[in-house]
């Protein structure tokens, strides 16, 4: 996952422990915790893509996971089952001192999903009726010193509720237009069951990645710092052995465009929803010479991509 969850993740496992059962979600964002603990807090407008200038009485301490909208604003309040892209400025409660900030990249997603709502019903009440362009600050108690570690303070977390979209829901299979692919490279054809079949004879060792539409999607275009939804199967370049599938598991797979070896986040990025690629990859863009399993050397696999998030 991507950094944002780096930051919340501790929050989270704390919030997670308090509150009991998930509350209906109400209109307006639910504050939680010692609030009042907010009252010196103060943020200065510092333009876009640079973090809020952030005051207060230090040093900070709270017993509890403590949550507040602190400055509201003017946008569509946040709704449940939406995504919300935030931006993070994390600070020591003791000091001040930032310890995080995103501000500067793109904003993350957050889902506010049952998942959530069931796992910190307090995060999860806390965003969905905000508004966009609001900042929620979330103070998380500090940690005891362990043997051989210094204590941890409260932090302070400012979040930034950048946008807000609704949820699509991933495709079944590929949707769009048919491509004939050049000559010379793996061919792909579907069995009876509407899986992808690869046969490698006939097809050159690649000198560079091949990213090939099959069926070239009408849907919203892949960015390196999505996440992904795709059906795929991975055979080597080599003999053809088939190393990798997911339509043999039965179910499709999701993870991190970054997340991936090169050859996928290289022949991936800028494709779009809908689409199914023919990726042949140069072993330097997989896995190298020592391979991983089966998957040795330059290595082919057909992609379905059927949703981002």
């Amino acid at each position: 996952m991507r950094r944002i969850l780096a930051i919340l993740i501790p929050g989270l496992l704390l919030l997670t422990a308090c509150g009991g059962s998930p509350a209906a979600p109400e209109p307006t964002s639910q504050t939680a915790g010692d609030t009042a603990k907010f009252d010196s807090l103060k943020l200065t407008d510092n333009g876009d893509k640079k973090a809020p200038g952030v005051e207060f009485s230090k040093p900070l301490e709270v017993t509890e996971p403590t949550v507040k909208v602190v400055t509201e604003g003017d946008g569509e309040r946040v709704k449940a089952n939406q995504v919300a892209n935030i931006s993070i400025v994390a600070l020591s409660g003791a000091d001040g001192s930032t310890l995080e900030d995103t501000f500067a990249g793109e904003p993350e997603p957050l889902e506010l999903n049952e998942e959530l709502k069931t796992g910190s019903p307090v995060i999860y009440n806390a965003f969905v009726g905000s508004k966009v362009g609001s900042n929620l600050a979330l103070a998380i108690p500090g940690q005891a010193a362990a043997e051989g570690a210094a204590a941890q303070p409260t932090q302070l977390l400012v979040i930034k509720v950048v946008s807000a979209k609704d949820v699509t829901p991933a495709l079944e299979k590929p949707e769009g237009d048919a491509v004939t692919p050049p000559a010379g490279l793996p061919t792909v054809t579907e069995n009876g069951e509407g899986v992808p079949e690869i046969k490698v004879e006939g097809a050159a060792a690649p000198t560079a990645l091949v990213s090939q539409d099959l069926i070239k999607g009408k849907g919203a275009e892949v960015k390196e710092t999505d996440t992904l939804t795709v059906n795929y199967v991975g055979v080597t370049l080599v003999g053809g052995t088939k190393f990798d599938s997911s339509f043999d598991r039965g179910e499709t797979a999701s993870f991190p465009l970054t997340g991936v070896i090169k050859g996928w986040t290289q022949g991936l990025a800028g494709k779009t929803v809908g689409s199914r690629v023919l990726l042949v990859i140069p072993k330097d863009l997989a896995y190298g010479d020592a391979g991983q399993g089966e998957a040795k050397g330059d290595l082919v696999f057909v992609v379905d991509i059927l949703g981002t998030k």
